[in-house]
C-alpha cells in the first residue's frame, strides 16, 4: 500500500510520472464526489469544495471501492474516468475544477435573477402523442435488453447488443417521414460503441436537443464478467428513449433536430457521454437541453414520484419539469441530490450544456438489485411508472424541439 501511496504522490507532482504510474500501476485519473473520495481515504489532488468534486488517481481496487460506495448510497455510476480526455496527464486539473464551479455558479444566478416563471401551455398533439406510450412496448423492450449475458463496456462482446439496436432502430424508423441518420459512435475510451438517433429539425437543424441513456451493464464483481442483466439500470432508460422515438418518428418534423443517444461505458466512469459531450463542446454545437434517463421502472419512494437530482443539473429545466409535470404528468416531484457523475448528464453538465436528471426515486429509495445478477424483471417492476419517463420524454421532445425555449442566460 505504500508503494501505491508513493505512486500517487508522484503522480501529483510529476506530469511524465504520471504517465508511467498510469501503464505500471493501472491507475485512473478520475473526477468524484468528493464526500465519497474522503470517505474512502482516496488522496484528493484537487478539488473544489463549491461544487463538492475532487480530482483523484485511483487503483483498480479503490475503483472497486467506489463503485461498491456508489451502490450503497444509491447512486448509479460514481465517477468520471479522465482518460477521456486525451493527452489527459497535460491538464491543469485545478482549472478544470475551477470550470466546474463558475458553471454552477452561473447556473445557480437563474434562482436570483427576474425570469419569468416557465410555463408549458398544453398541445393537444403533444397531449395525443403521450397517451401512444404503451407499458407493453416497455416492457417488451427491457425483456429483450435484460435477456443478454450482460452489456459490459469492457466484455468478450461489447457490441452485440449495440448492433442489434441499430438492426431495431433501422426498422423502427423505416416508416419514418422525418429525415433521420443512425451512427454507431466508436470512442477511445472504450471497444463499445455509442448509438445515435438523429432527427433532422426543419428550420432550426443547428439547434439540438438531447435524450440519453446509457446501454451497458455491470456486474460489481471483479471484471464485470459475471451476469449483469441490468433490467433497471439501464434497460428501462433505454427502452423509454426508444418508445419515445418510435412516437415523435411518427409526427411532423421537428423545428430543432433531436438526438436520441444510447451511450457506451457509463458504468465505467461514463466514458462515452464524455467523449460526446467534449467532441459536441469543441465542434461549438448548439445544444438546447439535455434530457437523461437512468433507471426509472423500480418505484421505491412511491409510484409515480420522481426524484429530480438538482446537482449538476439545469435550474431552468427543473421549473420545465414542474411546468411539464402540471401540464401532462400530474406526478409528484421530490428534489434530491446524487453527487458528482451519477448519470451521464455530468458529462453534458461540464461542458457547459443545461440538463436534467429525472429519476425512477429518491435516491436511498432505488433499486436495490443493481449491479447484479437479480437486476431483472420482477414483481416490483412497475411499467406503468416506467411509461410516465416515456410520456415526460414526449413532452421534452416535441415542446422544446418546437418553440425557442432556451436557458435565459
Amino acid at each position: 500500500m505504500k508503494t501505491a501511496m508513493m505512486a500517487l504522490l508522484l503522480v501529483a507532482s510529476q506530469a511524465g510520472a504520471h504517465q508511467a504510474s498510469l501503464e505500471t500501476f493501472s491507475t485512473k485519473p478520475i473526477l468524484a464526489d468528493l464526500s465519497d473520495l474522503k470517505a474512502l481515504d482516496i488522496p484528493v489532488l484537487a478539488k473544489e469544495e463549491s461544487v463538492g468534486v475532487g480530482y483523484a488517481v485511483i487503483t483498480p481496487e479503490m475503483q472497486l471501492k467506489i463503485q461498491e460506495r456508489a451502490h450503497k448510497v444509491g447512486k448509479c455510476g460514481g465517477f468520471e474516468d479522465l482518460t477521456t480526455e486525451k493527452n489527459f496527464q497535460a491538464l491543469n486539473f485545478t482549472s478544470m475544477l475551477s470550470s466546474l464551479a463558475e458553471i454552477k455558479a452561473k447556473n445557480d444566478l437563474y434562482e436570483r435573477a427576474p425570469f419569468a416563471a416557465v410555463a408549458v401551455e398544453k398541445s393537444p398533439k403533444i397531449e395525443a402523442a403521450v397517451a401512444e406510450v404503451s407499458e407493453q412496448n416497455l416492457r417488451e423492450w427491457v425483456t429483450w435488453l435484460s435477456s443478454y449475458p450482460n452489456r459490459y463496456n469492457r466484455g468478450k462482446t461489447p457490441n452485440v447488443h449495440v448492433e442489434d439496436m441499430k438492426r431495431r432502430l433501422q426498422t423502427l424508423l423505416a416508416s419514418s417521414n422525418i429525415p433521420y441518420e443512425i451512427s454507431l459512435i466508436s470512442h477511445d475510451s472504450t471497444p463499445q460503441q455509442s448509438v445515435r438517433v438523429r432527427l433532422t429539425g426543419s428550420t432550426r437543424p443547428n439547434e439540438i436537443v438531447v435524450l440519453g441513456g446509457h446501454l451497458d451493464s455491470i456486474n460489481q464483481g471483479w471484471g464485470g464478467g459475471q451476469q449483469a442483466p441490468g433490467a433497471d439500470d439501464n434497460a428501462s432508460g433505454s427502452a423509454n428513449l426508444l418508445e419515445t422515438l418510435r412516437i415523435i418518428s411518427q409526427k411532423e418534423q421537428p423545428q430543432r433536430t433531436v438526438e436520441f443517444f444510447w451511450y457506451a461505458g457509463e458504468e465505467s466512469g461514463l466514458l462515452g457521454s464524455a467523449e460526446i459531450a467534449k467532441s459536441y463542446k469543441g465542434e461549438k454545437r448548439d445544444v438546447v437541453a439535455v434530457l437523461q434517463l437512468d433507471m426509472t421502472s423500480y418505484p421505491g419512494a412511491g409510484e409515480f414520484v420522481i426524484g429530480n437530482m438538482t446537482d449538476f443539473t439545469s435550474k431552468w429545466l427543473h421549473e420545465y419539469l414542474r411546468a411539464v409535470n402540471e401540464a401532462y404528468l400530474h406526478a409528484r416531484i421530490v428534489d434530491d441530490q446524487c453527487g458528482y457523475g451519477c448519470s451521464d448528464h455530468a458529462s453534458w453538465f461540464r461542458q457547459g450544456y443545461p440538463t436534467l436528471m429525472p429519476f425512477e426515486s429518491t435516491m436511498r429509495a432505488d433499486n436495490p438489485n443493481i449491479h447484479t445478477a437479480k437486476d431483472l424483471i420482477n414483481d416490483k417492476t412497475n411499467f406503468a411508472h416506467s411509461a410516465m419517463y416515456s410520456k415526460l420524454a414526449v413532452v421534452f421532445a416535441m415542446d422544446l424541439a418546437n418553440s425557442t425555449a432556451r436557458q435565459p442566460y
